[in-house]
């Protein structure tokens, strides 16, 4: 299921420090080499450096996964320089509010681009050498507004939608070729800086299991991709216990 080497790489596209970096060390811990990406290698290093010490390969990538050009090198690099990318896991957020009435054009398409084009791009060039070696996963991380549009989130609710009429198209023309594509709706808050210190309130809730565990997250997805192939799942929705829906 390997190269000649033995190596095999999880590719993390949007490696976070919080769902993105917890995938990244699952991974790692299951004998991958973590490949983990943001636009700025700087935010990696400490990523890195966290999975190497624990034991484990890791390495960082600058890329912008909007760009075509960029993400065509990435994903050769990787194949040639660390091993066949057997996983990959689409993680880039872009969860920007904003009124229909205030929306600009500009905007709205950056937030598109970040959320579905870029997935489409490395979705596509990741499906080019899986289907050459007939073997693979590959994960997109999808939100509640994958399933419903809220007010305010206009752009960020046709982006998520986008990505996942992309997630089923690809599984459909991809799981009779043995790789497996999975969509994930996260549906409630996470443990993150930003919903610490923008919704201190929702963070409250931790202690009483109230928000979801980047670390429980990666455990689904590594989950996922371990699934015996005559029981694949396509949609998986994560949620705490205690989260209307």
């Amino acid at each position: 299921m390997t190269d000649q080497t033995g190596r095999k790489a999880a590719l993390i596209i949007g490696a976070g420090d919080a769902t993105g970096a917890a995938i990244a060390r699952r991974f790692a811990r299951g004998g991958y080499a973590a490949c983990v990406t943001r636009r700025s290698a700087d935010k990696l290093a400490g990523l890195v450096e966290a999975i190497r010490a624990e034991g484990s390969e890791a390495h960082g990538f600058a890329a912008d996964a909007r760009k075509e050009e960029d993400v065509v090198a990435l994903v050769e690099r990787i194949e040639r320089e660390v091993g066949p990318i057997e996983v990959m896991v689409f993680n880039i957020g872009a969860n920007v509010p904003s009124s229909i009435l205030e929306e600009t054009a500009r905007k709205y398409f950056k937030i598109w681009e970040m959320a579905c084009f870029s997935a489409f791009l490395t979705g596509r060039e990741v499906a080019k050498r899986m289907v050459e070696r007939e073997r693979g996963t590959i994960i997109f991380t999808g939100a509640t507004a994958s399933l419903r549009g809220s007010a305010n989130f206009v752009a960020f609710s046709g982006a998520k939608h986008a990505l996942r009429a992309l997630a089923q198209s690809m599984a459909r023309e991809l799981q009779p070729k043995n790789i497996h594509v999975a969509h994930v709706v996260i549906d409630g808050a996470i443990d993150t800086d930003f919903i610490r210190e923008t919704f201190p309130e929702r963070y409250a809730l931790k202690d009483q299991d109230g928000i979801l565990n980047p670390d429980h997250i990666a455990e689904n997805y590594w989950h996922l991709h371990s699934q015996p192939r005559d029981a694949w799942t396509h949609e998986l929705d994560l949620r705490p216990w205690s989260e209307r829906w």
